[in-house]
């Protein structure tokens, strides 16, 4: 398992559950992954550094968690030495490492997605071409908007601008081979740091799965309009997609539009997601590795919340150093805590990162489910700790 955040934590912790792994491996991992798995001090933008770790085992499998080094070709240094990753080329990341190439690819696929303006004017939306950790978008309503995310996302030209779309957003995830996609139970994440979608944009402080009104059938129709054309197109490229296409959607009255595409699992919809898939993720993985996608990806009739942790100045700063305490507390009662910026200090779990921890409930419905996390959330303290109380409150009500 390559990556060390919430993300990374999650997929470990499904990916031991399977019959097949006899070993977990994570570079560098974190304390939650260290409980189950094995920690060792490589980067997971270190290519080298990884391909030599690689060389020292006979790993069956490597899956590779954070966009930077997919995007960086971390994926290809691996497969080119023989080795089965779960996670697309370099060609192919750029999906998500170029909007103006996703743009383009889309529009060679005949896929819906939001219309490119040539002038920003508000009501717009402002996004960095590149990666941005998923800080690198800006809505921007009025003038004074405009203004604040021109300057956030820097200027120039490597800006992508784009109508501002309205409607309900929903992220679809889809195991891919190349060839042929496996879709994940949908979710939705909450972008703003702030209750009533406030503040600025960070990396996701929230998610909950299911997603009311996105049973099998809408996802289904929903990978035949977005994920299976993208998978046809970057075959024709000559740069097939093998790994997790995520598509972040905006369902309009008009029909669904991409809002964007990552290369990767979404974080922290993952931690929502992996507690109701019922599949073996092991087997998934493998089988989009090597070219044999087969399984069975169905999630459970559970619904699953989760609301991230942040530091005090999170987006902005990052929060070092805080103990941390309750964790062992809040697991005891059920909940599934995954750690996403923590370190060790002697004994001590502290803080190393933005967003701290994400703590999942799991309940028969979403009402349970985000009673579950919230009684867990109170559990657990560190100086500063911050988190939205509003994650899906909204569609715990509609589905009510």
């Amino acid at each position: 398992m390559v990556g060390s955040g919430g993300r990374e934590h999650a997929l470990a912790w499904k990916l031991t559950q399977s019959e097949h792994c006899s070993e977990l491996h994570a570079a560098p991992g974190n304390p939650g992954i260290a409980k189950i798995g094995h920690c060792h001090p490589v980067r997971a933008e270190d290519g080298e550094g990884l391909l030599a770790f690689c060389g020292e085992h006979e790993f069956a499998l490597v899956v590779v968690g954070p966009e930077a080094p997919l995007v960086a070709g971390v994926a290809d240094q691996l497969r080119h030495a023989g080795v089965a990753v779960f996670g697309p080329s370099a060609a192919a990341a750029r999906i998500e490492g170029s909007k103006s190439f996703a743009k383009d690819v889309m529009a060679s696929a005949g896929v819906p997605t939001a219309a490119r303006l040539s002038v920003a004017r508000p009501p717009c939306v402002i996004k960095a071409d590149g990666l941005a950790a998923g800080k690198g978008v800006f809505v921007c309503r009025t003038q004074e908007e405009l203004d604040a995310g021109l300057q956030a996302a820097g200027g120039g030209d490597s800006l992508v601008i784009e109508e501002l779309l309205e409607g309900e957003e929903v992220s679809i995830f889809a195991i891919c081979d190349g060839r042929e996609a496996i879709p994940l139970a949908p979710a939705q994440d909450f972008k703003r740091v702030g209750d009533g979608d406030t503040g600025p944009n960070t990396g996701g402080m929230g998610a909950y799965s299911p997603v009311p009104r996105f049973g099998p059938a809408e996802v289904d129709e929903l990978l035949e309009t977005v994920h299976r054309p993208v998978l046809t197109e970057l075959a024709r490229r000559g740069s097939p997609f093998v790994g997790l296409l995520y598509a972040g959607l905006m369902i309009t009255d008009d029909g669904p539009r991409v809002l964007e595409f990552n290369c990767r699992f979404g974080d922290p919809e993952t931690q929502a997601i992996m507690p109701r898939l019922e599949g073996d993720l092991l087997q998934l993985l493998h089988g989009a590795a090597t070219g044999r996608l087969t399984g069975d990806a169905k999630a459970g009739k559970t619904a699953a919340v989760t609301v991230a942790l942040a530091g005090a100045d999170y987006p902005q700063r990052n929060d070092v150093g805080a103990p941390i305490a309750g964790v062992e507390d809040a697991e005891a009662g059920g909940a599934l805590v995954f750690h996403a910026g923590t370190a060790m200090r002697g004994d001590q779990l502290v803080t190393n990162g933005g967003r701290i921890l994400n703590v999942t409930g799991v309940g028969d419905d979403l009402e349970a489910a985000r009673a579950a996390a919230y009684e867990s959330v109170g559990r657990i303290s560190f100086a500063g700790m911050k988190y939205r109380t509003d994650i899906a409150a909204a569609a715990e009500a509609r589905v009510g």
